[in-house]
Formats: structure tokens, sequence, C-alpha cells
């Protein structure tokens, strides 16, 4: 009895250890959903009346940020850096927006695929730079910025045109409860179809591994200029995403990016993914940039001056960065 007893108690014992090891693995994310949790709970105390209303305004207007920052993230994970994030995200807000005004809501749909084919091309003009005049990242994107928020001018000199009713039907509104927004079950549905899978796929471990060390990578038989390529290439597809965002969220394109770029990177920093890459995901970062906009809502509902978000955001972000170093140190000393 006590030879077939022992192998049932560690088959018992493997759910509660897979769970501690992910629990141990995710815990930097799990810790930022409890002070997200907190910091609701605030929120209410502060503002009694905040309800599903100012819910479903939080996650529009977070939305776009959100695809950002999951874009931003598939670069620095393969160690790189793409500041042209914002660009991209106005420029295919603008051409939706320029060829949806006056056409049927089928066509539309058409529009919106090319817009997301557009993205993907635009990344892997950013990756394809980067890769064969071997510019630093951060030189290579920050000319691209340039660029690109030049085409968008092109396309739209000022804000103007349309948005299906159907792509702005899909992000407004609740969904079963008005509790869930409809734009956050859209951000979680579109992140799990692509991340999920990716993240198990071998194309997903060459893309860590490049971002880890590209020499141990490269004599693991990764074909570093190509992974490196296609991480850009998802990085155009999820700003395209933002840029369709932009567009069901307003209705109208905007040739002027916003600050989506350096906010996509205080939202990968403090979502855990590191700098020098090839560690983090991206669910850490969505649930910064849900911590990021509440408390900017919340600095607002106290009446502080809301110019104080923004240096309470450097704050945190320079705590984060500092908490990260000390982690990395310590691990390296052991």
């Amino acid at each position: 009895m006590s030879a077939t007893a022992a192998p049932v108690g560690v088959a018992r014992s493997r759910p509660l250890d897979v769970i501690v090891s992910w629990a141990r693995d995710n815990s930097w994310t799990l810790g930022l959903v409890g002070f997200l949790a907190l910091l609701f709970v605030f929120t209410k105390l502060i503002q009694p009346s905040y309800g599903p209303p100012a819910l479903q305004g939080l996650a529009n207007s977070m939305l776009p940020l959100a695809l950002a920052a999951v874009a931003q993230a598939f670069v620095i994970i393969a160690g790189g850096i793409d500041l042209s994030i914002g660009s991209m995200m106005a420029l295919t807000n603008v051409v939706a927006a320029s060829q949806m005004r006056g056409q049927s809501e089928e066509y539309a749909v058409i529009v919106v695929a090319g817009v997301l084919l557009l993205g993907i091309v635009l990344g892997l003009v950013n990756g394809g730079l980067v890769v064969f005049t071997r510019v630093p990242d951060i030189v290579v994107t920050l000319a691209m910025l340039y660029v690109w928020a030049g085409c968008a001018l092109l396309v739209m000199a000022a804000p103007g045109g349309s948005a299906a009713d159907w792509l702005k039907d899909l992000v407004k509104g609740s969904l079963i409860s008005e509790w869930i927004p409809k734009s956050a079950v859209v951000l979680i549905v579109i992140v799990a179809l692509v991340w999920i899978p990716l993240r198990r796929s071998r194309l997903g471990l060459s893309i860590y591994a490049i971002g880890s060390n590209q020499l141990a990578a490269f004599r693991s038989g990764v074909s570093v200029g190509r992974t490196k390529i296609i991480a850009y290439a998802f990085a155009g597809l999820f700003a395209a995403l933002g840029g369709l965002a932009l567009t069901a969220s307003t209705g109208v394109g905007r040739p002027v990016p916003g600050g989506y770029t350096l906010m996509s990177i205080a939202a990968v920093v403090l979502g855990g993914v590191s700098l020098a890459g090839g560690r983090g995901g991206v669910f850490g970062p969505i649930v910064a940039v849900m911590i990021l906009s509440l408390l900017q809502t919340d600095i607002t509902l106290v009446g502080v001056n809301p110019n104080l978000a923004t240096v309470l955001q450097g704050a945190i972000l320079i705590g984060v960065v500092m908490l990260g170093s000390i982690t990395q140190f310590r691990r390296g000393r052991r």
C-alpha cells in the first residue's frame, strides 16, 4: 500500500506545485493586479458615484495605449526599442478614418484588413532597416518616427474622416454586465489570440532568446536578424490595432501623434519587462496601463494639479527601475 500511495500523493501535489511555480514566475504581475485592486477601492472611496459609465470611459481611453504597450513589449523583449510606435498609430489612424469616410459598412471591413496589413509592413520596414543597416534601434526608429509622422500629415493635414458604426460599436458600451466594458473584452481577446500561441511557439522562444543573448541564440541555430524583423512586424501590427482603436473611440483621424510612444515605454517598464530584453510579457504592461490611467483619474478627482500625475508617474518608474536593478544584482551574486 505504501508503495502505491506515494506516487498518488506526488501526483496530487503536482497541480499545487504548478500553481506555486506560476505565481513565483508572475509575482510582479500579480503584485500589479493587487495594487490595481487597491487603487479601484481608493477611487470608489474618494468618488462613491464612480460606476460602470466611468469604468467604460476609462477602458475606452486606455485601449489605444494598452495596444501600444503590447507593441512596444514585443520589440523590447527582443532586445530592441521602437520610438515610432506613436507615429505608426497616427498614420494607421488617419488612413482608416480617411478611407472609411462616406463608405459602406462592408467596405470598412476591407479598410480594417488593409490597415492591419499596412501596420505589418511598417513594422517590417523598421525591423529591416535595423537589421540590414546595423544602426542601433533607437536611432533608426527615431528617424522613422518623423517619416511616419510626415506620412500621416500627407494623408490628412487636419483632423477629419469618420469611422464605421460597427467599428465604434465594437469598443463602446458593455458586454454581458455593465461592469464589463466591450473595449476591455476586445483587448483581452486580441492579445490572448496572438500572445498565448506565440509565447508557446518556437518563434516566441526565439524572440526571448535574442533578447537575452544574441550570440548564444545564434549559436543555438536561431536566425537573429529574421526573428528581430518579425518582432518589429508584430509591433507594427499592434500599432495598427492601436490606430484602429483611436479611430473607433474618437470617430475621426488625428495626424499628430500623441504621447503613446513614451507612455508605452513607461507601461512596459512598470509592467515588469526588462529594458535589457529577454524577460517579461505583455499582460504586465496592460495592467500597468490601467494603473497609470486610473492614477491620473484619481489625481484629477482629488483636485490636485493634473501635472503632478506626470511627476508621480516618473517617480514610480524610477522606483521600479531601481527595484529591478537591485533584484537583478542580487540574483547575479547568488
